[in-house]
């Protein structure tokens, strides 16, 4: 089965990666920090969270993926930023039933400003 890959933007300085992959039905969204379309990493969480939403739906969007998001990874560096996000989460992916999910809070990711970053798996079936 071929893979077929969606690169980052031209404007996006981007580590040696796909920004998603489809193999048959699915596509692998990788993990997308909180940048703006300028390339800049805003301050905020809620700035950064809504940041994340664009970019995944734009990824889903190239892909003809809509929003039929199986499983989905949150990667957070505050666990105070829980609660906020579980709430723009609810707004973002909903309504329900959600997307399987994980959330982790880890000790850092690659930029000390980014504060959230989401990966997610989303069906391409009709």
């Amino acid at each position: 089965m071929p893979i077929q890959h969606f690169a980052p933007p031209p404007h996006v300085k981007a580590p040696p990666l796909s920004f998603a992959t489809r193999v048959g039905d699915l596509l692998f969204v990788s993990g997308i920090p909180g940048f703006d379309a300028n390339g800049a990493l805003p301050d905020g969480f809620e700035t950064q969270f809504a940041n994340v939403v664009v970019n995944i739906k734009r990824v889903l969007g190239e892909a003809g993926a809509g929003m039929h998001l199986v499983k989905v990874n949150v990667l957070l560096t505050r666990a105070s930023d829980v609660a906020a996000m579980n709430a723009l989460y609810a707004g973002a992916f909903g309504p329900p039933p959600y997307p399987a999910r994980t959330t982790c809070v880890v000790q850092a990711l690659p930029d000390p400003k980014m504060l959230i970053e989401i990966e997610a798996v989303a069906s391409l079936a009709k």
